[in-house]
């Protein structure tokens, strides 16, 4: 009799998107096309669509902290990420539950403001993502209005964004990927990851006309994938911005919207 085929788990740790192009449900469908099987802790419900978020609904966070430890104790999960977590109390649920357990690559995506403007980490929340997650971090992958956030400055250049990288790793101990692609006046979406060692400068072409609501998640999904394949960080970043860069790419409509295209390969 054939051996069924064993795939590997990822968690994310994240709010749900109504709309189904951000949050878990853009997780679970990352994972799945890169062949991981995907497993979830839902932080909050959200009722929202590609157009903005029109409700938020947080979970307790005793019923974060169940699912956490549910998955861990019958799926061990080879690759953790966080995205929308939205209060100083789940945050520090996660950080405390995720100490106990000592394992996987923790990825976390500081979702702090949906594309659409809505907010989505409250105000005294920061200090908590900070002071509690930041150090268990094997990556944090800010975009560029987070990565403003938590160094406390404006950046404008590319140059910018490599001082705000060894900044945020030099305050927190992990490796940063900042996400510049709302930097003004570049023809390339450009990003700088930096893990103390090793600097990289990765690049692709705008895509235009195109929906980008999901990225963020989708790009730090991938990353979290590739961990749990195995791959080291700095490979699994490379292989996420290409993977990232093809959902852009190839993006499909659903209803009147662009939509990014997971399952491109």
């Amino acid at each position: 009799m054939t051996r069924p085929l064993s795939l590997r788990v990822a968690l994310t740790i994240a709010g749900s998107d109504s709309g189904g192009g951000a949050g878990i449900q853009a997780d679970l469908k990352t994972f799945a096309a890169l062949g991981v099987h995907g497993a979830s802790a839902i932080t909050c419900l959200t009722a929202q669509n590609p157009r903005g978020v029109r409700g938020i609904q947080a979970a307790r966070p005793e019923i974060v902290r169940q699912q956490i430890e549910a998955v861990f104790d019958e799926l061990a999960p080879a690759a953790v990420k966080t995205g929308m977590l939205f209060s100083a109390r789940t945050i520090e649920v996660v950080a405390d539950t995720f100490r106990r357990r000592r394992g996987p690559p923790l990825v976390v995506d500081p979702v702090m403001v949906a594309t659409s403007g809505a907010r989505l980490l409250q105000s005294s929340a920061v200090r908590a993502l900070q002071e509690r997650l930041l150090p268990l971090a094997t990556l944090v992958t800010p975009n560029l209005r987070e990565a403003t956030i938590l160094v406390g400055r404006p950046l404008h250049s590319v140059e910018d964004l490599r001082a705000a990288a060894r900044e945020v790793r030099d305050r927190h101990g992990c490796a940063v990927l900042v996400k510049g692609g709302h930097l003004k006046g570049l023809t390339e979406a450009v990003d700088i990851f930096q893990d103390g060692r090793t600097e990289l400068l990765l690049r692709a072409p705008f895509i235009r006309r195109v929906s980008t609501h999901g990225t963020g998640c989708t790009y730090s999904a991938a990353i979290t994938g590739y961990l749990a394949l195995g791959c080291g960080l700095p490979c699994a970043v490379g292989l996420a911005k290409r993977y990232i860069t093809h959902a852009i790419a190839r993006s499909v409509r659903a209803g009147r919207h662009s939509i990014l295209n997971h399952f491109w390969e």
